[in-house]
């Protein structure tokens, strides 16, 4: 049977396992799928994973879950089947089998806090029984009918695993910063501190980002005693997600997307998604005389007495700079954080797909329907990418059914079922 390997155990990697477990289950060919994991299932949303102190709330419904929107599109006959068995991975089914599921309808269906939600992600990973390898990836080769994936575990030591197909998830490292100085933390160093409780003090801070990282160190952050926070961004203003039906539905069902133009992409993309807070984040912060929007891109940083200096670039004005004693860092994951992990051979493989050197413009274009990049010859598929191609949804939480439909009906395509067997064998 093929096998599916995926970097990350998050949400996109829960809901590929549970999907393909479930069609199994109903006597459908799916590949086995073994996933890698530095941390453990959903370890991003823990304390400890660098993106979060656990505490804060999912910006995204939890009924936006593994197998939403339940429409499965994999194959005539069986998608009924496969939803209702998909309901058994449900949010609601997690609650349900915990006991929690009535006190959570009467509390008004409220955002789970982060470590909620990776606990659910754990129960789907044992529901669905899928091979979490435990390690690092240190290298992605590419091999002759596949992927060769080098993986460190906890004592250092090396193993490789072979794959047909490779699918990448996740925002990459947390603990870098725009530059290094005392005054300034990273995404990392900001959840660790507050874990802790040990932050620094300060009159005046600063975040840098305009999205839900950044939303989440400022919900944070307005729980301190600070004279003025300042979140920088390039926008204009910080915007709200929108949450209305009709942006909803985009990201719900992705079928419009195609009639959309690049241009009208990008920008449903700008307004709801990238550069956005959530609307609770927002409604805790527009109360609070001391949060305070600055615009532009930071382009230096300096030194400043005690503290540290920003200068902010916009289009059309002088440069400013703004004097802080703390600065946070959550401009969030790089995009192309895994290309650093590709050797030599797979990294001219990408490029030729994409048509020259690696680029977050290039890489995008070239998503195929299935979420994987075209011109490969072994699936390699980046739904983080998918976006702007295929659908804003794929990126996040709000259509993870319909991407493990579009990855693993491309990757069961390969796998021999009796029927096929006996086409090939003139039978």
């Amino acid at each position: 049977m093929d096998r599916l390997l995926v970097i990350g155990a998050g949400p996109k990697a829960m809901a590929v396992a549970a999907k393909a477990h479930v069609l199994r289950q109903l006597g459908l060919p799916a590949p086995h799928v073994t996933v890698v994991e530095a941390h453990t299932v959903g370890g991003n949303w823990l304390p400890g994973g660098g993106w979060t102190d656990g505490r804060h709330r999912l910006g995204t419904s939890p009924e936006k879950d593994i197998g939403f929107p339940y429409r499965s599109t994999w194959a005539r006959g069986h998608n009924r089947a496969i939803n209702e068995a998909m309901n058994g991975f449900s949010w609601s089914a997690f609650l349900i089998d915990r006991g929690d599921y009535a006190e959570w309808v009467d509390r008004g269906r409220p955002s789970p806090h982060h470590y909620v939600w990776a606990k659910y992600l754990q129960w789907v990973a044992r529901r669905s029984e899928v091979e979490v390898v435990q390690g690092t990836v240190t290298e992605v080769a590419a091999a002759a009918d596949g992927w060769l994936v080098t993986v460190r575990d906890g004592d250092g030591s090396l193993a490789q695993l072979d794959a047909d197909g490779l699918m990448i998830t996740g925002p990459g490292r947390s603990g870098r910063a725009l530059a290094e100085h005392p005054k300034m933390l990273s995404i990392a160093e900001f959840w660790e501190l507050t874990g802790k409780r040990a932050l620094p003090p300060s009159s005046r801070a600063a975040v840098i980002g305009g999205g839900e990282t950044a939303g989440s160190a400022m919900d944070e952050l307005v729980r301190h005693d600070v004279l003025t926070i300042s979140v920088i961004s390039p926008a204009a203003t910080i915007y709200t997600r929108g949450e209305s039906y009709f942006e909803n539905s985009l990201y719900s069902d992705p079928a419009k997307w195609r009639a959309l133009s690049v241009a009208e992409r990008r920008d449903v993309v700008r307004r709801t998604d990238r550069g956005v807070f959530s609307v609770r984040v927002q409604e805790s912060l527009i109360g609070d005389n001391r949060v305070h929007h600055l615009q532009g891109r930071v382009v230096r940083v300096a030194d400043h007495g005690d503290g540290i200096a920003l200068t902010l670039r916009n289009d059309r004005r002088p440069d400013q700079t703004h004097a802080f004693d703390l600065v946070v860092d959550a401009t969030g994951g790089q995009p192309l954080w895994f290309t650093e992990l590709f050797d030599a051979d797979a990294a001219d493989l990408l490029e030729l797909a994409v048509g020259g050197p690696v680029t977050q413009p290039r890489l995008e274009a070239a998503i195929a329907h299935d979420l994987s990049v075209s011109g490969l010859g072994a699936k390699l598929y980046l739904p983080n990418l998918a976006g702007l191609s295929q659908g804003p949804g794929f990126p996040n939480l709000s259509c993870l059914g319909e991407l493990s439909d579009r990855v693993l009906a491309s990757a069961s395509a390969r796998i021999p079922t009796p029927a096929r067997a006996a086409a090939r064998h003139g039978e």
